[in-house]
């Protein structure tokens, strides 16, 4: 039965594991439970946002409003020639999505194992690692509209995908409630190790010809080995987005700085190590106060004990302020600062 609770701790529900309070909050576990919550007259007059794992978001203060926290479940597939369609609730954790789609053969999401959060937010961010992004395999997403409490389908078109940006950050954002998403995998693998530390991986482990389990336990021990694991201590993953820039940039960034780590895009603009300029700048493994950056990968910011979420977003101003003036590059936070 839908309970709506005051006055409550988030500091279970975020990996930073930020301590402060929401004035309300609500679990859902079904799209019944949505319509049961919106009906509520207290709800309809207050701001909300929407949580999964919690694991793309920084609390710089309480709450005053709504926090929604969804936990629809239930994974099921249906096979149509070599296609594979993968339906998952927005409440199913991303990793479970990807170990069931390894064990059962369906290729496509392999190289994204071990990204924390929840298949809800996986359209919403534009999941993205080790060469592929979410945008790859997603078929369509179920979402509740809030105002009027009707189910809507939005197709690989409708969504507006961009580097880690979808239409629900920008002109639809607060308008809609993902509950369901749909991924069209495939049961012949293409396998992608072209990208990062991976085929590294492989050979170390002796394996030349490898499946979609090799790569995705190869991709899991880069991650593990790069990243703190939110429940020993507190971190969203990667802070901030690699910053894509123009050709005409980076014939600036890279006349001075000729050994940065780049990557060309499909709309021939640039990508940037976001991790690499960081680390440049002197803030790899630094602490300061209760926060800093993890000692193997610039790229993620921590909380050590403690921390407040102002502490770790003005620490995030200095990287920010450190990296444009070495590069002449801006970098821009990839979770949500509330």
């Amino acid at each position: 039965m839908l309970q709506i609770q005051e006055n409550i701790s988030l500091k279970p529900y975020n990996s930073f594991g930020i301590d402060v309070k929401a004035s309300y909050f609500a679990e859902i576990f079904s799209e019944d439970d949505l319509r049961a919550l919106f009906l509520d007259e207290v709800v309809r007059s207050q701001k909300l946002f929407i949580i999964g794992g919690g694991s793309n978001v920084l609390f710089t203060q309480d709450y005053n409003g709504l926090i929604i926290k969804i936990s629809i479940k239930g994974i099921k597939s249906e096979i149509i020639e070599d296609k594979v369609y993968v339906t998952a609730g927005a409440g199913e954790v991303w990793n479970d999505l990807v170990n069931y789609c390894v064990d059962h053969g369906f290729a496509g999401i392999e190289n994204l194992s071990l990204i924390p959060g929840t298949v809800g937010a996986s359209p919403i961010q534009n999941i993205g690692a080790y060469g592929v992004e979410l945008k790859d395999v997603f078929e369509s997403c179920a979402a509740f509209e809030i105002k009027t409490g009707k189910i809507k389908t939005f197709t690989y078109a409708d969504c507006r995908f961009g580097y880690r940006e979808s239409i629900f950050k920008g002109e639809l954002k607060g308008q809609y409630i993902i509950t369901s998403v749909t991924f069209r995998l495939s049961s012949a693998a293409k396998i992608n190790t072209s990208y990062g530390a991976i085929e590294t991986e492989l050979q170390a482990r002796g394996i030349e010809n490898p499946n979609i389990a090799d790569v995705s336990a190869a991709v899991s021990h880069i991650r593990v080995s790069k990243l703190p694991d939110p429940s020993t201590i507190g971190n969203a993953g990667s802070f901030f987005k690699n910053p894509v820039i123009d050709k005409h940039e980076f014939a600036d960034v890279v006349a001075k700085h000729p050994d940065v780590v780049h990557y060309p895009t499909a709309d021939h603009k640039i990508k940037l190590a976001a991790g690499w300029l960081i680390e440049q700048c002197g803030w790899k493994g630094k602490i300061v106060g209760n926060t800093g950056t993890w000692k193997n990968q610039a790229l993620v910011l921590v909380n050590h004990g403690g921390a407040t979420g102002t502490e770790v977003y003005h620490f995030s101003e200095q990287i920010i302020d450190s990296v444009k003036s070495t590069f002449g590059v801006t970098l821009e936070r990839e979770v949500n600062i509330l």
